[in-house]
């Protein structure tokens, strides 16, 4: 029979830790044992009670010795799936070269803050500050959830931090209007134009243009509509489809003008533009909102090469951003910025940051504030001018 610390009995298989906890075990019917941590007494019996009925109506408990490197696996799979496959892979990559190393064979049970603490302290001199950020967030998300499950009794990130700094806000990459104007007069010799075009026209994510499909586009109220993304793997060398980035991401576009009259231009040219064999495949993911299956059909992509008649990876289109630039004698700048570039503009004239946040499909208001809000030179000209007009002092 397990005692607490003043030496009650409080059944067999529970006791009480010095901190305080209460843990709970027991034995399966295939001789494994398992435990939990509770705060109160009342709850380890409730869960040992649980547990063994569970087991004996054949039910599957988490076993004691669960390793970190089990619970990542079980965690990656089935806990957060249904991510973006971008995060799914950068997660994956973090555990693997940085996170794993450390803690991969301890049991879950063993980790502490000082162990977190090691695997950010050896990234510190060979890694960027955004990449220790993954880390800290792919280790502090799996180590979380694991509490939340009851698998752990306290969080063992807590106090735990990085001191790199990630590269300043102000540092990521947006176009001025002067280099706007410059790369766009370059662009429109370019196949890819559209393209570019319509991100700075909309603010849309690369998987999302290149994922954009016509039944996508409302004609009679002149939206555009976000609900799926499309990415070549190129270690598998094919394409894959998928939800937008999370459940805000899914959002309805209106279109200016200048976006709509895009569309027409391409849907028109469309008629007479090469398509390959790869066109014909109907690719399978599973939408956020229903949890159900759904398909993007290939065969129905607004933008095709126009070379090769398949979709463009986002590689080749940053690779033909670099040549536009050097041509336009602007600064090199990736795809990305092209949304970072429209953020910008629609707050230089004048949009509400929340009306921003829906259109870019942001959760939070902060991340549109923090990411995509700037006090650009041709702002501040402007509001210094506007602010000398009507200062009472200009009339001295």
């Amino acid at each position: 029979m397990g005692k607490n610390i003043k030496g009650k009995e409080c059944g067999k298989g529970i006791f009480q830790r010095k901190d305080g906890w209460y843990i709970a075990r027991f034995v399966d019917k295939r001789g494994t044992r398992h435990e939990k941590y509770f705060k109160t007494l009342p709850e380890a019996r409730i869960w040992q009670a649980d547990s063994q009925y569970q087991d004996r109506h054949g039910s599957i408990a988490v076993p004691v010795n669960m390793t970190v490197d089990t619970w990542f696996d079980y965690w990656i799979q089935n806990i957060v799936g249904d991510l973006a496959p971008n995060t799914l892979r950068n997660y994956r990559e973090r555990y693997k070269f940085n996170i794993q190393p450390i803690i991969g064979n301890m049991q879950l049970t063993d980790v502490k803050p000082m162990h977190c603490k090691i695997v950010l302290n050896q990234m510190d001199k060979d890694y960027a500050g955004a990449t220790i950020r993954q880390t800290y967030i792919c280790m502090g998300t799996m180590l979380k959830s694991a509490l939340m499950n009851d698998l752990i009794p306290k969080h063992p990130m807590d106090g735990v931090r990085y001191t790199k700094p990630v590269r300043a806000k102000n540092d990521i990459k947006f176009l001025t209007i002067e280099e706007q104007k410059k790369f766009l007069e370059v662009a429109k010799r370019s196949h890819n134009y559209y393209q570019y075009a319509l991100i700075l026209e909309t603010g849309l994510r690369t998987g999302e243009l290149i994922g954009l499909t016509w039944d996508a586009i409302d004609w009679k109220n002149r939206t555009l509509t976000v609900n799926k993304t499309l990415e070549f793997r190129h270690k598998q060398k094919d394409w894959r489809a998928g939800p937008p980035k999370t459940q805000h991401s899914y959002r309805t576009i209106p279109l200016t003008n200048f976006a709509y009259e895009i569309l027409q231009t391409v849907y028109e040219n469309s008629k007479n533009q090469k398509r390959s064999e790869t066109l014909s495949q109907e690719l399978e993911y599973i939408d956020r909102h229903t949890g159900a299956k759904s398909k993007l059909v290939m065969n129905d992509l607004v933008f095709i090469n126009w070379r090769t008649g398949e979709p463009a990876k986002n590689s080749s289109y940053d690779t033909h951003l670099y040549k536009l630039c050097d041509e336009a004698g602007i600064k090199r700048f990736c795809m990305h910025a092209l949304r970072h570039t429209y953020a910008t503009r629609a707050i230089e004239s004048g949009m509400q940051p929340k009306v921003l946040q829906k259109l870019l499909g942001h959760a939070s208001i902060q991340t549109t504030m923090d990411r995509y809000v700037h006090v650009t030179n041709d702002s501040m000209l402007k509001a210094v001018s506007l602010f000398e007009e009507s200062s009472p002092a200009a009339t001295v």
